[in-house]
């Protein structure tokens, strides 16, 4: 705990120079009326040692609780404390716009390396400074795609997050014509079949998740391939970055545009955020990437800086040229997610996603023994839904013994015979062999 304490000598000081005669003239704005002038009804003032006493009493009334198998787009990952440690340096006090380049190399350096891990991911040229998050970082990447291309129909798959395709559809309602979402097959990938007879000349973009919300590594390279004959921009949806340790990146599989979030890395889940949005695009369509871009150069002497390069917001430019009005990005958790990315190292998160792609495939075994098999068959990273029947009975019984079991699918599919009794659950790092076997045992009860 940190504090910044005022003696009354401090505030006889800035109250003299401001020309105020007491703090209630700071307050004068607010009508009487409105004004509390008794007590607040709060514990009376103890110093540090008392107040540490006191937060340690409260600390021992939480329960201890497991890792959650809960994943569904906020995944839990271990977070090292060297990253908390770091996002408290002086460079990075702010994470506001960096207008002056001289007085903010610290948050621009941080940018250019956010943006670098980005592109080095994605297997795309271009990435920008971070966005609010992934559902918002996949809409603009949609409404990018309709400048690209002049064409105003998307294409979405079903198994792409229904919270993002919520706010795809907020973002198009007013100014284009449709979504079109695709089912997704036995397998819980893309159907291909039906992809191909949604895609026309009208289409400005496919959707497709990488790993889809479903946990399955979905058919991105057919997709693209259906979207790239019609003319369309194939964009490429990630939930769970770490899964990009391990897999091939979207860009080298055809995606134009790779969106989604970088919660994984450095921010942990929060109660569901707030988390970093990534988009990443090939050079030629930088222009009309929203958001701006930190670029590096040299000064007079020779030296190495930071600078926005590009910022193709409303603020900037004239408004009709604008690609965006997204007006800061995620600073604060994109430094989180560098920091983690910096430490991990390339061949930290191959071992990271290596030791996640394990232990998924410990607990599909240890469900397996139990009784209850995978709902879909495509191929998944570290989350994956299982067949377990009455799946909102099981997440109630198994929080009773404090294990978060995951998610019922039909929650967000309730007309799907496939989603009925499926539980989506996820396994990481933070997940022990025991703690896997107890889980799955106690799904079966």
């Amino acid at each position: 705990m940190r504090y910044h304490p005022h003696t009354p000598e401090d505030v006889r000081a800035m109250l003299e120079v401001i020309g105020a005669k007491s703090v209630d003239d700071l307050f004068r704005s607010i009508p009487e009326r409105l004004r509390v002038r008794r007590p607040l009804d709060v514990p009376p003032a103890v110093d540090e040692i008392g107040l540490l006493a006191e937060m340690r009493r409260l600390a021992s009334r939480n329960e201890v609780a497991h890792p959650p198998f809960l994943g569904a787009g906020c995944t839990p990952h271990h977070v090292p404390p060297a990253v908390d440690q770091l996002l408290l340096r002086g460079e990075f006090f702010t994470a506001y716009t960096p207008y002056q380049p001289e007085v903010a190399q610290g948050t621009l350096t941080a940018l250019f390396e956010w943006q670098t891990f980005v592109c080095l991911l994605t297997g795309l040229d271009v990435s920008n400074a971070s966005m609010y998050d992934g559902a918002t970082s996949m809409a603009e990447a949609a409404l990018m795609a309709t400048r690209l291309t002049d064409r105003t129909r998307i294409v979405v798959s079903a198994a792409i997050h229904p919270e993002y395709r919520k706010v795809l559809t907020t973002y198009l309602r007013a100014s284009h014509d449709a979504v079109v979402t695709v089912p997704f097959g036995a397998d819980g990938r893309i159907d291909l079949a039906a992809l191909e007879r949604a895609v026309d000349g009208e289409t400005a973009a496919v959707i497709v998740g990488y790993p889809n919300f479903l946990g399955v590594v979905d058919a991105l390279p057919e997709a693209a391939a259906i979207a790239r004959k019609a003319g369309a921009v194939t964009i490429s949806v990630t939930q769970e970055a770490v899964a990009l340790g391990l897999l091939q990146a979207p860009g080298a599989l055809g995606a134009d545009v790779a969106v989604g979030t970088f919660q994984s890395f450095g921010n942990g889940m929060n109660f569901g955020g707030p988390a970093p949005g990534f988009l990443a695009v090939r050079e030629a369509n930088v222009r009309q990437m929203p958001g701006r871009v930190c670029g590096s150069t040299v000064d007079k002497h020779g030296r190495r800086g930071f600078v926005l390069t590009l910022s193709t917001r409303e603020q900037h430019i004239r408004r009709e040229k604008a690609t965006s009005n997204i007006c800061t990005n995620s600073g604060l958790t994109a430094l989180a997610a560098t920091i983690h990315l910096s430490l991990l190292g390339k061949k930290g998160l191959a071992e990271l996603a290596r030791l996640n792609f394990a232990r998924a495939r410990m607990l599909r075994e240890a469900m397996k023994r139990a009784g209850f098999g995978l709902a879909f068959s495509g191929p998944t990273f570290n989350e994956m839904a299982f067949a377990v029947g009455d799946a909102e009975a099981v997440v109630a019984r198994l929080a009773k013994r404090g294990l978060a079991a995951g998610l019922p699918l039909s929650r967000y599919y309730p007309d799907d015979p496939r989603a009925r009794g499926a539980l989506l659950s996820v396994a990481t790092e933070l997940h022990a062999p025991e703690l896997i076997e107890l889980f799955a045992q106690a799904v079966k009860g």
